[in-house]
Order: structure tokens, then C-alpha cells, then sequence
């Protein structure tokens, strides 16, 4: 069964939430992903259960859920370019039906799509609670937003990214403030528990 048919902004909102795999604020879908949602696509794809938008916070946020994942996998093989697609457009859409074809064939589509390196999240994370560069943000607001990643793997990346010097992890010296949470958020290096990291520009 063909999907819904949506006009090109919602179809590229929703590759784009399947894409990052989180909530995603709507300034960044606009400005960093040139796409403009108007408030009806919003409201269609809320409607049909593709996303869900949080409009109690501020920016509002947009999540897609399962049923948006299944049907972008779908447009992906049976959707269409907007007609005045150039010619390497649809070129490229010839090949990226072949890769979903292949994928889905074996079942590894969706961990294909949805998968990304922890660096990456971490940093993609950090960025977006971060007022200026090397900005000090409390691992108890980042580890939340990781998308269920093992602990044991963050820990990891994290010591690797503190290694190459761009990364900085440090104890809350203000011991009195930190919280339960900061508590179980912490890294335990050597015998330091560190609370905070900062980034510089990449």
C-alpha cells in the first residue's frame, strides 16, 4: 500500500527526525535543516500519528515515532521526486532505492538509518545545550538525551574524546549543589567522579 502522500517539507521533516533519532527542536529543523514546517504539515503529521510535536516546552520540539519510521521506509521505495527534480536528483534516488531495497530485503534497514556514533550524539547533544563554546553543561543533562545508549559505551567515549584535548570533563567543585542525579551521571576516572564537560569548537 502506497503511504499517505505528504508535500516535500513534511516528507523532509520526517526523514530528517528519522535521521537524528531524537527530540528535535524546531529552530534546528528550520535553520539547520532548511526546513520549513508550516503549522497545517505540522498538524497533518501529528493527526496521522508520524510525529509528535511537544508545544508545552519552548522552542517546541518534534519527535518522530514508530509509525513515521515504517512510513518513511515506505516513501523511500515508493515515493517520487517533486517534478522538477534534476536529472543527478533522480539519479540518486534511483540509487538510494536500490540501498533501501537491499537493506530491507535483509532486515537491517532500520539500524542502518538509525544508527550513529555516540561521538557524534554526545557532540550533537552538547551543542544544543551549550550558550557559547566550551560552555561547563552537567553530564546529568546529556546522558538523558542519549537516546537509551549502554552507559558502558559513553564512559568510553567520553575518556576517548577527553584524550584528544578538544574535550574537557572536571568534578563540580561546588560539592553542596550537585544533585542525586549529578551524583549517577558522574565518570569515575581513577578515583575522580567528574560532573561536568566542556567543548571547544570542532
Amino acid at each position: 500500500m502506497m503511504p499517505e502522500k505528504f508535500g516535500a517539507p513534511e516528507r523532509a521533516a520526517l526523514l530528517v527526525l528519522m535521521l537524528e533519532s531524537r527530540q528535535v527542536p524546531n529552530p534546528e529543523l528550520a535553520n539547520l535543516h532548511r526546513v520549513k514546517l508550516t503549522p497545517q504539515g505540522r498538524a497533518r503529521l501529528n493527526k496521522a500519528g508520524l510525529m509528535r510535536t511537544s508545544d508545552d516546552v519552548r522552542p517546541m520540539v518534534h519527535e518522530i515515532t514508530d509509525e513515521g519510521i515504517a512510513w518513511c521506509l515506505q516513501d523511500l521505495v515508493d515515493g517520487d521526486l517533486p517534478p522538477r527534480s534534476t536529472s543527478h536528483a533522480r539519479v540518486v534516488f534511483g540509487l538510494l532505492k536500490k540501498f533501501v531495497r537491499h537493506h530491507q530485503d535483509r532486515g537491517t534497514l532500520v539500524d542502518v538509518i538509525r544508527s550513529r556514533d555516540i561521538e557524534s550524539l554526545i557532540r550533537s547533544v552538547y551543542e544544543e545545550l551549550a550558550v557559547e563554546p566550551q560552555d561547563w553543561i552537567r553530564l546529568a543533562r546529556i546522558r538523558p538525551r542519549l537516546n537509551g545508549a549502554e552507559r558502558g559505551e559513553v564512559d568510553e567515549t567520553l575518556v576517548k574524546m577527553m584524550k584528544t584535548g578538544t574535550v574537557h570533563l572536571a568534578p563540580e567543585s561546588n560539592t553542596k549543589v550537585l544533585t542525586a542525579e549529578d551524583h549517577a551521571a558522574a565518570l569515575r576516572v581513577g578515583s575522580e567522579d567528574l560532573h561536568l564537560v566542556a567543548m571547544e569548537e570542532s
